[in-house]
């Protein structure tokens, strides 16, 4: 079976066995990512894709502050059918695309690309530079990533399986010289059950192909 594969099934999994308001990344509001996209200078007519994105509710948001070029990629097709039947009507407006972000091709570039918690899941070298491949792929000269992880203080696993913890500087450094760092911030997370859980976020801006 392969690596991508595995990842799906096990997400759908999560996704099967747990409400969507239970598992411990779920914010009701997103406001770290929202401040983030804020702070990368978007308007309504920005193109944001959501990496990771399942069943997040940035989507909604957006779409609620007129948001219109709107795309979200999770490798949980389970996950994206949750948020679409959420949204109801409004799903229609967002591309929904079931993949594996180390194995996935984009077909066009994109003003933002906003990542909560699903870069630091790569623990293997080869993801993560197949995973820069694709930043690389979206967003063109002037656009902005946003890359969310666990800060230097985070749990050391998540949903069962191990992560990566970063700060700034590291991701920085990941990402190469075609990208400087804009903004980042601290956030403390409560998951559901009550656990306190370190994030980072860091707003990067590519200068350079």
């Amino acid at each position: 079976m392969s690596v991508s594969r595995r990842r799906r099934d096990y997400w759908d999994g999560v996704y099967a066995d747990s409400r969507e308001e239970t598992v411990s990344w779920f914010q009701t509001n997103p406001e770290p990512s929202l401040a983030m996209i804020d702070a990368a200078g978007a308007d309504t007519d920005s193109s944001v894709i959501d990496i990771g994105g399942g069943a997040s509710r940035v989507v909604d948001h957006l779409i609620g502050r007129g948001f219109h070029d709107l795309s979200v990629l999770d490798v949980s097709g389970r996950a994206l059918e949750r948020a679409r039947m959420r949204l109801g009507r409004a799903a229609r407006s967002v591309s929904w695309i079931t993949a594996d972000v180390t194995g996935w091709k984009p077909h066009r570039r994109y003003d933002i690309w906003h990542d909560r918690a699903a870069f630091h899941f790569l623990t293997e070298q080869a993801d993560r530079l197949a995973y820069f491949a694709c930043v690389k792929a979206a967003i063109a000269r002037g656009g902005h990533v946003i890359l969310a992880t666990f800060a230097e203080d985070g749990p050391l696993s998540c949903s069962g399986l191990p992560v990566m913890r970063y700060s700034p500087e590291a991701l920085s450094g990941q990402l190469g010289l075609g990208f400087e760092l804009r903004a980042f911030q601290s956030d403390m997370h409560e998951t559901p059950g009550g656990a306190r859980q370190s994030f980072q976020f860091s707003l990067f801006q590519r200068v350079r192909d």
